[in-house]
């Protein structure tokens, strides 16, 4: 039987900020590492992906605060973590209880990545954000300067980083067992049955009296409620989300971002089924070019969505599953046939040779034991996850261009001679939100 949480159990979390705030900055702040044990968590987005990551903090640590729009949502967490104080927002929640917070986890819609993740560093706390680490490339790499400078501990959340087939793949592939890599090809079934897209915006609706829209908007341009965008919809809306590529593109493009080190392409260019440039299109194929770095030839990786997918001929006898990705070697083609770069398998048969590889304790606990006996994760911030987020949402230039080949300078963050993409790059937030 569901439990409904009474009005005692809602406002039991409140009291536990007061009597926090009465004591002052516990020793444990004081105190150098903490250890695993009093690791104290605030989560920011408590509902869907972000009820997973709750609990995955609460088994490494103790949940202190609790941060989400819904209400509702606020009081099912509250039912599980009854000392935690609770909060419509994360900017209040930072600012009240810094003293009392070791690590936030970030898990809201796309568009409040960033200013939620970039307000907890500034404040010294280690942070892990749910991919993509952000909706925009320059906030990407806006994280990135903040991560470096602050020196914390970060992870962003593409879970298939710690998969030890992914590991093992990418670093065969690194040792060349496979010959010069020629294309990649990525792909997913998002969106479709997922969310809408490619749609006219919705009619204005009541909204749900638990909700603080205006929260939800947060750095997003105002617009009425509507069915829809909350609490799932909204990822196929230019001004929250990042459509299909941002959603899955971190996970599917995993595997060759780490074997290939595929940051900062040289030119992007995508086709699509056309859009409104409100919601993203139904369908897009976006080819992302890359210049020769290091050993690494140049190469073309080639991102399908919304049913789209490569070639048959690039797999004879193989049915491509709704997400994949397929890395064509010279001497062999590799395929996961999953979003998280698992299950790789040689096309043709053949045994994977064997390679030494880091093991991983397990994605979210890699965050922990770094807090604890320092380190970084593989998907922290200034070395991975930042880069790879700025090539997935690179893509997302080329679906709004929709057409033009748009050559990319990756130090600036601009497409040379086309101003009209900066405001894309660096979106403008609302008064009261900020990085």
């Amino acid at each position: 039987m569901a439990h409904n949480p009474s009005r005692r159990e809602i406002l039991k979390g409140s009291a536990a900020l007061a009597a926090g705030l009465a004591l002052g900055q516990p020793a444990l702040a004081q105190s150098g590492r903490p250890s695993r044990d009093r690791l104290r968590f605030a989560v920011i987005g408590v509902g869907g992906r972000g009820g997973d990551n709750l609990n995955s903090a609460a088994r490494h640590g103790q949940i202190v605060a609790l941060c989400d729009v819904d209400v509702e949502r606020r009081a099912k967490a509250l039912v599980d973590h009854p000392d935690a104080a609770t909060f419509a927002d994360f900017r209040r929640m930072l600012d009240l209880m810094k003293g009392q917070i070791d690590a936030v986890v970030v898990s809201t819609p796309d568009h409040t990545h960033a200013p939620a993740a970039a307000m907890a560093m500034h404040l010294g706390k280690h942070v892990y954000c749910e991919k993509p680490l952000t909706k925009a490339i320059g906030e990407a790499r806006r994280l990135t300067e903040i991560a470096r400078s602050k020196k914390v501990v970060t992870q962003m959340g593409n879970q298939g980083t710690a998969s030890p087939e992914l590991r093992r793949a990418a670093a065969l592939i690194q040792r060349g067992d496979f010959g010069t890599v020629k294309e990649v090809h990525c792909w997913t079934n998002r969106a479709g049955n997922w969310w809408p897209q490619g749609v006219a915006r919705p009619q204005a609706s009541e909204k749900p009296k638990g909700v603080d829209w205006d929260l939800w908007l947060g750095p997003a341009p105002e617009r009425p409620y509507a069915a829809g965008y909350h609490p799932f919809a909204w990822r196929g809306w230019w001004d929250f989300g990042s459509g299909a590529l941002g959603d899955i593109g971190c996970h599917c493009m995993n595997l060759p971002f780490m074997a290939l080190d595929l940051r900062d392409p040289s030119a992007v260019t995508a086709q699509t089924s056309g859009h409104n440039r409100d919601s993203f299109p139904s369908w897009s194929v976006v080819t992302y070019e890359f210049a020769r770095r290091g050993r690494r030839p140049e190469l073309k990786l080639y991102w399908y969505d919304g049913g789209k997918k490569p070639s048959q001929d690039l797999a004879p006898g193989v049915e491509f599953g709704g997400n994949g990705c397929l890395i064509v070697c010279e001497r062999a083609t590799l395929y996961s046939p999953n979003e998280y770069g698992g299950d790789v398998r040689l096309l043709g048969g053949g045994e994977m040779p064997q390679i030494e590889i880091e093991p991983s304790p397990g994605h979210f606990t890699e965050f922990v034991d770094a807090i604890v006996k320092g380190g970084k994760p593989k998907s922290n911030i200034p070395k991975y996850a930042g880069p790879l987020t700025e090539t997935v949402l690179l893509g997302n230039l080329a679906v709004w261009a929709d057409g033009d080949r748009l050559p990319w300078d990756a130090r600036t963050l601009s497409v040379p001679g086309r101003p009209e993409f900066d405001s894309l790059i660096r979106p403008r937030y609302r008064a009261g939100w900020s990085l």
